[in-house]
């Protein structure tokens, strides 16, 4: 998809993660209040191929179940408690499916959704959430990956699919090293301390966003927008404006 990339000055890291338990409607339903252009959210796959909205590969961190996620169903992971782990306020609130936070968030929001997938362990997510995406009509979608195969097996499902570059560490060229992957891609995921004046000019001339991660602390923020950074991702959008 050759268009001009999008400036999403603030993408809710996994919904406002800071005041609600992260990945849940509860917190995409916080972002979208505070005014954010973007929410950020991770996809795994359940055993039964039912796209769901959660980062870690196993359930003990942000829910009240045990083991890994593609080891169960959808209708044995939506009796599990998503929020009260953040807070006893929060108990009730459920892992949502993607479809559900599809619905949930308005259209005129953007949705990054990164793939939490190995091909071993989630054998077809990429289609199915691209089965998912274009279900619900939705266009402001930008895809990442730290597998980027998963990047180029959703490639060839959806060759019209916006990719995010999604790296942890130092990339002189990220552009060639993306074409070399054979990935057309958007925009350029990069960790803060990475994401300089340098980068972010040298991509605007190659047509590529740059959206550095996890920013929260908002004299940081300002001095990447000043950089010509494109947006950031925080747990705190309440906090780090645009």
């Amino acid at each position: 998809m050759n268009s001009e990339p999008v400036e999403v000055r603030v993408w809710a890291h996994r919904g406002a993660s800071a005041e609600t338990p992260e990945n849940t409607l509860a917190a995409f339903r916080r972002a979208v209040e505070i005014g954010v252009g973007g929410i950020e959210l991770d996809v795994q796959l359940t055993r039964d191929g039912v796209p769901v909205v959660l980062h870690d590969p196993t359930l003990e961190r942000t829910t009240d179940g045990r083991g890994w996620v593609g080891d169960w169903t959808w209708s044995e992971l939506r009796r599990l408690d998503a929020g009260a782990w953040f807070h006893p306020r929060f108990a009730g609130e459920r892992i949502p499916t993607l479809a559900e936070a599809l619905v949930a968030i308005p259209e005129e929001v953007w949705i990054n959704i990164e793939l939490k997938t190995t091909p071993e362990v989630y054998r077809g997510l990429e289609e199915q959430v691209v089965n998912c995406v274009r279900a619900s009509g939705r266009r402001r979608i930008i895809y990442s990956s730290f597998d980027h195969s998963a990047l180029e097996r959703l490639q060839r499902i959806d060759p019209e699919a916006r990719l995010g570059l999604l790296y942890d560490g130092f990339l002189l060229s990220p552009w060639k090293y993306a074409r070399q992957a054979g990935l057309r891609i958007y925009s350029l995921h990069v960790r803060h301390w990475f994401a300089g004046r340098g980068l972010a000019q040298a991509a605007r001339r190659k047509g590529l966003a740059v959206f550095a991660y996890t920013v929260n602390d908002p004299r940081r923020a300002a001095h990447l927008f000043r950089s010509g950074v494109h947006g950031v991702f925080t747990d705190n959008p309440r906090r780090v404006r645009g």
